[in-house]
């Protein structure tokens, strides 16, 4: 490992002082953008689902939608560990155009799918692009933002989502609509408007600078401070004319060229072991509950209510809005009434909605509408949850290990509780009988529940609180 000088640097001090701005907002727009792509992905593959069972599209049988689902998020898992080690590595914006350029070409041939084979290794590349961008996004969120407004920042950022969800909804309604189209062109559309939406997300992405934390360590320490200059003397020409003064201590910390993984793997196993507990809970539970419902959604609602592919997407966006409302509303509350008592009551309320609709569906007693409105309803306070995963695993580990803890905590809860939860519901609506999905709901309700137990066991107080304060950088010890 090389190593070089120590240092002493207010860096991260003046980051956590600015005021909101304008260029904070371009920050969200840059980040948040993002988010829509994955949201427009797993959207499109859940409307989807029904029209590619069809012999006229690709012959799936549900089982075969299901696993697709499972393809897409197993590459999820190793795009978020390559890349997430690489971001720590390389830096926040370098990997974002790698992913991105990933996640164009896999989408566009996604299109071109032939047979279930090519359909799911398209599939699996598209994920891994995607994955790689939570370990990136995430980490430059908090390392950006001010710690007084972090924790709203990152679940609206996260919270975008469910926007692009709400896109892909609405376009399959378009698409999926033989009337419009036939069924073997309509889903191919569908899946070339995530690629133009790429395109897209390119111009945005220079907005985004390198994170000037990471930047401080890796021997960097001028370009660190540029651009908090720069982005100090942004602030200052569209709002107050002097900014406070940057609030306690300096950083100190010896700069080096890398972590070695050695030094990674103590962090995460022993010196961190409670804050890996409560991360494995935490992403657990979410990638489960979310995986299971949203990755069958249309299959329920056409074999349980007889509601057709193009018209399940209407009802999929009222959902997605559901979704993205939830963050919106009450993120701001994890910054006010604070980490610990918002994330444990999102999950446990999560879990208790789950269960009691669940019945609810067991017992015949919903319509179409009615069970969207039930899902909607839960999934408004399960959106805050999830997204509050993704906030506690990057805010309780230090600098140097940040995105690879993201993603390698998002990988154990989605290999665990997403690769396995489409498959397992694909399989439970194979028995045809209601209350074999009900067991499933339960399970979802009980990982929620239990998640919400180790949070009030161990959750950190993070909420106003300098990055640095929460985990010291590893750079930082004698």
């Amino acid at each position: 490992m090389a190593e070089g000088d120590w240092i002493e640097t207010d860096v991260p001090a003046r980051m956590d002082r600015l005021p909101w701005s304008r260029w904070h907002w371009l920050i969200v727009t840059a980040l948040g953008v993002t988010w829509i792509l994955d949201g427009l992905e797993v959207t499109l593959a859940s409307a989807l689902g029904n029209t590619l069972t069809k012999p006229d599209a690709l012959g799936f049988t549900n089982v075969q939608v299901g696993a697709s689902a499972s393809f897409y998020l197993a590459g999820a898992v190793l795009g978020a560990l390559v890349f997430g080690y690489g971001t720590d590595r390389m830096g926040r914006k370098k990997l974002f155009y790698v992913t991105l350029l990933l996640y164009l070409i896999a989408t566009a041939a996604t299109a071109l799918s032939w047979n279930f084979p090519s359909y799911a290794a398209f599939r699996f590349l598209t994920g891994a692009g995607i994955g790689g961008e939570y370990a990136a996004i995430n980490s430059a969120i908090d390392e950006l933002i001010p710690a007084r407004r972090r924790g709203q920042v990152d679940l609206i950022i996260n919270s975008t989502y469910w926007i692009g969800a709400a896109l892909g909804a609405v376009a399959t309604v378009f698409l999926l609509d033989p009337k419009h189209l036939p069924v073997w062109l309509g889903w191919r559309f569908a899946f070339g408007i995530g690629a133009v939406l790429g395109l897209v997300v390119l111009f945005f992405r220079h907005w985004v600078p390198e994170s000037p934390r990471w930047l401080m360590i890796h021997d960097r320490k001028d370009e660190a401070e540029k651009i908090v200059a720069d982005v100090e003397k942004t602030v200052t020409e569209n709002g107050p004319d002097k900014l406070p003064p940057p609030e306690g201590k300096k950083t100190r910390l010896r700069e080096r060229a890398h972590t070695p993984w050695p030094e990674i793997w103590h962090a995460v196993a022993h010196e961190h072991r409670r804050s890996s507990y409560l991360g494995l809970s935490l992403m657990v539970a979410q990638a489960f509950f979310y995986n299971a419902i949203f990755f069958t959604f249309a299959q329920v609602l056409e074999k349980y209510y007889d509601v057709p592919a193009y018209k399940g997407s209407m009802y999929l966006f009222v959902f997605a809005l559901g979704n993205a409302f939830g963050p919106i509303l009450i993120g701001h509350l994890f910054d006010t009434v604070g980490r610990k008592p918002m994330i444990a009551g999102t999950y446990a309320l999560s879990g208790v909605l789950l269960a009691v609709s669940g019945w609810m569906f067991n017992a015949g007693l919903l319509t179409a509408t009615t069970q969207t409105v039930a899902w909607t309803v839960i999934f408004f306070v399960a959106s805050a949850a999830a997204s509050s995963a993704y906030l506690t695993v990057s805010e309780i580990f230090p600098l140097e290990i940040r995105a690879l803890a993201i993603a390698l905590f998002y990988a154990v809860g989605t290999l665990v509780g997403g690769v396995f939860a489409p498959s397992l519901f694909g399989w439970l609506m194979e028995k045809g009988s209601r209350a074999w999905l009900f067991g499933g709901y339960l399970l979802g309700a009980a990982l929620m529940v239990g998640a919400a137990v180790v949070e009030l066991w161990i959750g950190v107080q993070a909420e106003g609180k300098s990055l640095e304060d929460i985990a010291a950088p590893l750079a930082s010890r004698e």
